[in-house]
């Protein structure tokens, strides 16, 4: 037992030894680097991890794109001192060519005579800028925005679907009616597709529904498309538009005509009768 004991102690302070040299060797080595080197700060840097790495070069990227998109498709202004192009190919405002020049001077051009600088042709080579004063912006945009209103009334219209059945009540049959009109008033294509209902007729027959519709605004619209039957005979579409001008005075020129022979009728009816009252 006491041999033990004495093999335990010797072995503990053996250990003891062993980590006082390794720790005040250390010490002395730190010591030493610190006298040579002066003071050394150590920072650990920690990994960044792998979703953040993603995400900050997502950003990175719509940050770019955007930018790009920002330079290839400017909008008609003024672009003020901020000339993204070193070299550029100038106008005056009376449409002369001042030639190629430095933004620097193209920019001392501007503050002499009070002008402002529009970008015309941002993909040339070099690119195309104009002076001009602010009315003559003003103007431009203006007629930018007239021609806009112009090509978006002769696009083509847009097509808004409607669906319902065939037992649909009257009420909610007006309803549809309602937003039917609206939609052709303002030249809209309507197309409208009609479910024959469980308890209709087998008969009956889809496509009169839409000549019931199509009376209701005799002066508005007309069919785009003819009703036609699918889903074997379940159900019918067709497409509705509004008329053009052209049709529209035909039509009014038909109605009249006939206003005036319904007229001139009952007028020979009213003598007839008159004269045979008399004999």
């Amino acid at each position: 037992m006491t041999a033990l004991m004495r093999k335990f102690v010797h072995q503990t302070v053996k250990t003891g030894i062993n980590c006082n040299v390794r720790y005040f060797g250390t010490q002395i080595v730190q010591k030493a680097a610190l006298v040579q080197f002066g003071d050394i700060t150590v920072v650990k840097r920690l990994p960044l991890p792998e979703y953040a790495k993603a995400f900050c070069t997502a950003g990175n990227t719509e940050d770019k794109m955007d930018m790009k998109k920002k330079m290839s498709k400017p909008t008609f202004g003024n672009v003020g001192r901020k000339i993204h192009h070193r070299i550029l190919q100038l106008f005056d405002g009376n449409g002369n060519n001042l030639g190629t020049m430095h933004r620097a001077e193209v920019i001392r051009l501007m503050e002499e005579q009070n002008l402002r600088l529009v970008l015309r042709k941002a993909d040339a080579d070099p690119p195309v800028y104009q002076l001009m004063t602010g009315s003559q912006i003003h103007e431009e945009q203006l007629q930018l925005r007239e021609k806009k209103k112009v090509q978006s009334k002769t696009g083509p219209p847009q097509l808004k679907e409607l669906t319902f059945s065939s037992n649909i009540a009257q009420h909610d049959l007006d309803t549809k009616m309602k937003q039917i009109h609206q939609w052709i008033e303002k030249k809209y294509q309507v197309q409208i597709t009609i479910k024959k209902g469980k308890t209709a007729d087998p008969e009956d027959n889809m496509e009169e529904f839409f000549n019931k519709i199509l009376k209701t605004m005799p002066e508005l619209a007309t069919f785009a498309s003819k009703p036609k039957t699918t889903k074997s005979g379940r159900a019918a579409t067709c497409v509705f538009r509004h008329l053009s001008n052209k049709e529209m005075n035909e039509y009014r020129r038909s109605k009249e005509t006939q206003t005036n022979r319904d007229t001139l009728n009952k007028e020979n009816r009213d003598n007839t009768e008159s004269n045979i009252l008399q004999q």
